[in-house]
């Protein structure tokens, strides 16, 4: 996870065609973002995942919405490195740990940091980010947990024009999103856009 930490910035991406993986990893790499997280709402997601992790193993390749534990097994023979969900299943989160796979399960209320906390993580996905209450509730959530060392990486309606508020607050150590990978950029091959949209994502943590 340390990369996840450094480069503060980790890209959702919706593949249906295995091919453009490849264009679109190799887009990334020319931009500096080595990171991608790759979510099963696909058919192709699997073969996508291997694709890049064979091809690019510089890549560091995650598998996102990692809703069912079948999914997750799958996902781990395509070769990812990290697993992440939209909420918190104690099933899964027992199936990463007994897989050696960092997993980073979704929350939105005190409970579920709390029960986060209790299975023993401390870094979890906040989702949907901006629809409950973006920066300004992660804040406040801050308050009570901050020094237990959770750390939160928001995602959900987060893009260039946001993510410098949330990046400001210790508690987040990543912003999730797709906004440089956008699914219709990478339907129409713009890789060249691509490319640069990850520099400029990245500029975000040196900022």
């Amino acid at each position: 996870m340390n990369r996840i930490f450094e480069k503060r910035v980790v890209p959702a991406a919706i593949i249906e065609d295995a091919d453009k993986a490849l264009h679109l990893a190799e887009a990334m790499l020319a931009g500096g973002m080595d990171i991608i997280e790759v979510t099963f709402r696909t058919d192709g997601a699997a073969r996508a995942i291997k694709a890049i992790s064979e091809k690019f193993p510089e890549m560091l390749v995650g598998a996102g919405t990692v809703l069912t534990c079948e999914q997750l097994d799958c996902a781990v023979d395509s070769g990812i490195r990290f697993a992440v969900a939209p909420g918190l299943n104690p099933k899964l989160v027992e199936a990463s740990g007994a897989l050696d796979v960092p997993f980073i399960p979704g929350v939105v209320t005190p409970t579920e940091i709390e029960t986060a906390m209790a299975l023993g993580l401390d870094l979890l996905k906040f989702f949907p980010a901006e629809a409950m209450g973006g920066a300004a509730t992660l804040k406040a959530l801050a308050g009570p947990y901050a020094h237990t060392g959770v750390r939160f990486v928001p995602t959900g309606g987060i893009s260039m024009k946001n993510a410098a508020a949330y990046l400001e607050l210790k508690v987040v150590a990543a912003v999730g999103g797709s906004w440089m990978i956008a699914p219709q950029l990478v339907k129409d091959g713009e890789w060249e856009a691509i490319t640069q949209l990850c520099r400029e994502s990245l500029s975000l943590s040196a900022a």
